[in-house]
């Protein structure tokens, strides 16, 4: 593995690594390999005790980064004012995790934080096995889903080490998700971040609310140069410079919290902290606790203290609420007080705490119909949407998703392991119509599956070329969307031929007019010579 250069011992990065579960001793066990580039500590607390360790902490040392993983690595990213690094399995660490647990068992539970894997279905039939999916928000939620998999007779779960510490409380085997590569990622990461952020503000800077290398990255992480993109980030860059509210409409996956990220970090709270939830992902009874705090005893269960939240923790910043369509109407009310009076109350309090935050949002709901079906509040819409914009779905800017699909290809190689060969830039050009025609309903979240599929199956096939028959192979969602090229695939007129990968007729003519009679990407779409295609053209 080759790192970073070596940095003096003044100059090191100061990285904490934060964890509860077995990933503590993954961490501790790869920080050696680390000696000579940052000074690593471990830290085994999670949550809020890890939140008020590392605050206090704060006050008086230097940390340049963070890094956890899971549930625990979302609770801090929202909450601490320096970087908090994810470290993340990737696709291979999953297909791995997935082959350990079938030696156990030939029915498998796999549950992940938040967001189930789609692309799942695919490996599944590919490789033959029988997986029960699983999300979790809580540990409880957590919990209770490792109980219903026991009960369908599931003796084996896959997860990150929360879920196999479960796991193996309730009687079953347990297979941690993560790799040493997907560990040592996340150091270097971490260690890059820190080399950036110490360049541009200086090693006397001790406590830093936010990584001025993601502030770089702030609107350049919405990639594309079509005339629809330079629009919507020049919009985006005016809205920095007001404070008042701003929502962001627009299709699931357009990017509306890197938007928000974005207008945070060109914005003069750029260097507060920057906090985000999911209204829609949080079960209401949960959703109030989490957003406004609470005081102690204000419910069974409740912490000794109380408990800050996420409107508190985002003071002096940014609070990004996504789907702000899914809020229910009482918490709309409590929401509305803080607009107008700008403090808050906990859950169980009496008295106000002032807060100065900015509030994005952001809906893929016509909120004006809702406020129609009296679903939301006018008043709270019109506070929430003095500045207003909408992110376009991919199809609108269909012209970037060919650098897009090479960009995120290349970046899907790399978590593998593996190198883009010289020629992948012009083999995807060769996909050029193929990506441009399709719709896209995932938008850039469903481009970046697709290709990270992509990439999975190019480790196994290395010598594989990148052609449009292959990617249809590998995504068959093409074909299933594509309305135009199924259309094409099925009108037969003209000389027929199989397609290398099933007994399908193509018009030839058609297909050499769907790539812009580019013979080359046609031809490598067909799998023939451009002699062939000559040929066939010709009716040889």
């Amino acid at each position: 593995m080759k790192h970073q250069g070596n940095f003096t011992d003044t100059d090191k990065p100061v990285i904490w690594t934060v964890s509860i579960s077995r990933l503590f001793d993954m961490f501790r066990d790869l920080t050696p390999e680390y000696d000579a580039l940052a000074d690593i500590e471990p830290i085994q607390l999670g949550f809020e005790e890890a939140v008020q360790h590392i605050r206090e902490r704060l006050q008086t040392e230097r940390c340049d980064a963070v890094i956890a993983a899971g549930s625990n690595g979302a609770y801090l990213k929202s909450r601490l004012p320096v970087p908090v690094i994810l470290a993340k399995a990737s696709g291979f660490d999953v297909m791995q995790a997935l082959s350990r647990a079938r030696r156990v068992s030939e029915q498998i539970g796999l549950i992940t934080y938040q967001e189930a894997m789609p692309e799942l279905s695919d490996f599944k039939e590919t490789f033959g096995l029988s997986v029960e999916q699983r999300t979790y928000l809580t540990q409880e939620d957590a919990r209770a889903q490792i109980s219903e998999l026991k009960a369908r007779g599931i003796r084996v779960v896959v997860g990150a080490g929360l879920i196999t510490d479960l796991t193996e409380e309730a009687g079953l085997t347990g297979i941690f998700v993560y790799s040493s590569a997907s560990i040592r990622k996340a150091f270097d990461d971490a260690i890059e971040i820190a080399r950036l952020t110490r360049r541009d503000w200086g090693p006397a800077s001790t406590t830093r609310r936010g990584s001025r290398s993601a502030q770089q990255q702030g609107l350049q992480a919405l990639r594309g140069e079509s005339d629809t993109m330079q629009q919507i980030r020049q919009q985006l860059r005016l809205f920095a410079r007001s404070p008042a509210p701003v929502l962001l409409q627009g299709e699931t996956g357009t990017g509306k919290e890197l938007a928000a990220r974005a207008i945070h970090q060109e914005s003069p709270r750029r260097h507060g902290p920057f906090v985000a939830i999911n209204c829609g992902a949080i079960a209401e009874n949960l959703l109030e606790s989490e957003l406004f705090g609470y005081e102690e005893g204000a419910f069974t269960g409740s912490k000794r203290g109380g408990h800050a939240g996420l409107i508190e923790a985002a003071n002096k910043g940014t609070l990004f609420l996504d789907e702000i369509g899914e809020m229910p109407l009482h918490l709309q009310t409590r929401l509305l007080r803080v607009l107008e009076e700008k403090e808050v109350i906990r859950v169980g309090g009496v008295k106000p705490s002032p807060v100065d935050l900015r509030i994005i949002s952001a809906t893929h709901c016509h909120l004006e119909q809702q406020i129609q079906q009296h679903q939301f509040r006018s008043d709270l819409f019109y506070r929430l949407a003095v500045l207003r914009a909408t992110m376009p779905a991919l199809r609108e800017h269909a012209d970037d998703v060919p650098a897009l699909a090479t960009w995120h290809l290349k970046h899907a190689l790399a978590a593998l392991g593996a190198s883009p060969h010289r020629n992948l830039e012009a083999e995807m050009q060769s996909c050029r119509s193929l990506l441009m025609q399709y719709a896209w309903p995932g938008n850039a979240r469903e481009l970046r599956n697709f290709m990270e599929r992509l990439a999975l199956y190019l480790t196994d096939e290395p010598l594989q070329a990148i052609s449009p028959a292959f990617m249809a192979r590998v995504i068959p969602e093409f074909g299933l969307h594509n309305g135009q090229d199924v259309q094409l695939i099925k009108n037969v007129k003209k000389p027929e031929f199989s397609f290398p990968h099933g007994n399908v007729s193509h018009d030839v003519a058609d297909i050499l007019t769907m790539f812009g009679n580019n013979r080359d990407a046609a031809a490598a779409f067909l799998g023939i010579s451009r002699t062939t295609l000559w040929r066939r053209l010709k009716g040889k």
